[in-house]
């Protein structure tokens, strides 16, 4: 039974199939996922020292990421004496974001975060 007016007095109820009514609700749930969309993360890794082809051919794959409506996260990873020049990561992912400008928005700005730089890259509605 299930309480169809919860304000009337005397309550009203009425009589159902717990079965088909747990079914309808199911049904329902599963609808409503199929419209959802699952934006998953792709990361891309690169050094500060990575040569002007190697960039390219990364800008190139993070295109075919956002075109599919997936975002990318790009990390710069300093070993050794590289961490002494942050400047250089940060051009670096500055050249990458411009690349990528025709199909992405900077997301979140490059930040430092131990060894590595990152930055996310969302893409254009």
């Amino acid at each position: 039974m299930v309480n169809v007016s919860p304000t009337a007095e005397p309550p009203v109820c009425r009589i159902m199939n717990y079965g088909k009514y747990k079914y309808a609700q199911a049904k329902k749930e599963k609808e409503s996922k199929k419209k959802q969309k699952v934006i998953t993360v792709k990361e891309i890794r690169m050094t500060p020292n990575i040569e002007e082809h190697d960039l390219a051919v990364k800008a190139k794959n993070a295109s075919k990421f956002l075109e599919d409506g997936d975002r990318v996260k790009v990390v710069i990873r300093f070993r050794g004496r590289e961490l002494g020049h942050m400047d250089a990561g940060r051009e670096v992912l500055m050249q990458f974001a411009e690349l990528t400008s025709e199909h992405s928005v900077i997301d979140k700005q490059p930040i430092v975060e131990g060894k590595n730089m990152i930055m996310f890259l969302t893409p254009k509605k």
